[in-house]
């Protein structure tokens, strides 16, 4: 039976493929779901796929989470920089979450530098593009098997 893993997105990361393809490359984030799909498969994981441009409704989305799966994986673009109410969320749950940022956020604009949720995270992976989703499931697959 396969285990639930949330793959959270936030704001602007619906208009991946067409949005600054120098910066995120080009594929469209229904590309990345369906790469998620194939290896949550590999690894036993029934992959729930999201997208919001609402920090609100991440929030919720943590919360359902934490009933309902073994893991989260988020990409929570902009509200990495800026949102208490998804640090808060993700600290009150007890699942693990791996944050993902398709690029290296350390190497773009100075208010760029400070993610509000790595500290509550079980880990981050930045500036991998797209593939940073798959190493997000492998390293939950790790953090969930041991």
């Amino acid at each position: 039976m396969a285990r639930k893993v949330f793959v959270l997105n936030g704001p602007n990361l619906n208009a991946l493929g067409k949005r600054e393809p120098g910066m995120y490359g080009g594929k469209s984030l229904s590309d990345i779901e369906k790469d998620c799909r194939k290896l949550g498969n590999e690894l036993g994981f029934e992959i729930d796929f999201r997208q919001t441009n609402h920090e609100g409704v991440l929030v919720d989305w943590l919360h359902e989470a934490d009933d309902a799966a073994i893991g989260v994986v988020t990409n929570p673009g902009a509200y990495s920089h800026t949102s208490i109410a998804l640090h808060d969320a993700i600290r009150a749950i007890s699942i693990p979450v791996i944050e993902v940022h398709i690029s290296n956020i350390h190497a773009r604009e100075t208010f760029r530098h400070t993610s509000m949720i790595s500290s509550v995270v079980a880990g981050a992976i930045l500036g991998f593009g797209p593939n940073g989703y798959n190493l997000a499931l492998r390293a939950l697959s790790d953090i969930c098997n041991n």
